[in-house]
């Protein structure tokens, strides 16, 4: 993906989007980028927690859409951690560190073309921490840091754990980014809580009624929400994939006209045809 240059004039039409963590559920947020690129919008300000952080981390960073996708149907919740030996956690996720670097770089996230928050929360003190510098794969391991089950990302003083216990979908740190719309990518939607088959999903069902009733609130605050329904889908299982991908571009494709009409009215412009002249030029 080629990432066109911004003027000045072309700054007002700047919109950001907030991805929602939702374990392998997060697939669906490459469909939902794939409807928005097919009508030529394109986030200029990205945000993510978990699994939503893995995909904005990429997608800043210019990573097409189509190797982000390969990635992550190829890959499997056991290839992303391993067992460790730990008083904090069972498990590390290293591996999803790496498989960042080998994507990118180690790559700082002020880097981004695409400006980029990754939120993620300190178990010390229970604060929200937006990361906008510092090393990216640091940042998305330590968003998806499931507290109890891996060990959390020390990151300067700081012990990280995923952010989904503090904002699970990250629409706060775009306005101070300088988007005048914001879209979220909420994946929590219609939640069903399933049977647990073990500890982990013991831990995340509990995790989940805990948050669920501050994501409604949060939601609030988006101009444009996006809600693949997913729910139905395994949140530690791949296999389904390209389903969960499609839903996202469904999902998304039916908000297109929404976006559009956010932007003109904010912006006093038409942006779907500003925006396929900045992608023809670029």
């Amino acid at each position: 993906m080629h990432l066109p240059f911004f003027s000045q004039t072309q700054a007002s039409l700047r919109f950001g989007l907030a991805l929602g963590g939702g374990g392998t559920r997060g697939t669906a947020h490459i469909g939902v980028l794939t409807a928005l690129e097919e009508h030529h919008l394109l986030p200029s300000y990205l945000s993510g927690t978990s699994a939503g952080a893995f995909v904005a981390a990429l997608y800043a960073f210019g990573v097409p859409l189509a190797d982000i996708q390969k990635v992550v149907v190829d890959m499997t919740p056991m290839q992303t951690v391993h067992f460790t030996f730990s008083r904090f956690g069972l498990l590390s996720n290293e591996e999803i560190g790496a498989i960042v670097e080998t994507m990118i770089g180690a790559r700082n996230i002020e880097d981004a073309p695409i400006p980029l928050a990754i939120v993620a929360a300190d178990i010390c003190t229970g604060e929200k921490i937006v990361m906008r510098t510092g090393s990216v794969a640091s940042a998305v391991m330590a968003s998806s840091a499931l507290p109890g089950v891996s060990v959390p990302v020390r990151i300067g003083e700081r012990m990280l754990v995923d952010g989904f216990i503090v904002e699970n979908v990250p629409i706060s740190p775009l306005r101070g980014m300088g988007a005048g719309i914001v879209v979220a990518v909420n994946l929590c939607s219609e939640r069903i809580y399933d049977t647990p088959a073990d500890m982990i999903d013991v831990l995340r069902n509990a995790f989940d009624i805990a948050i669920d009733g501050r994501i409604g609130e949060n939601m609030k605050s988006a101009d444009i929400l996006i809600e693949p329904k997913v729910a139905s889908f395994p949140r530690n299982d791949n296999s389904q994939a390209p389903l969960v991908i499609a839903e996202g571009y469904r999902a998304a494709g039916e908000k297109i006209g929404d976006m559009t009409a956010a932007l003109r009215n904010h912006n006093g412009s038409r942006p779907t045809s500003l925006w396929r002249s900045l992608f023809e030029r670029a």
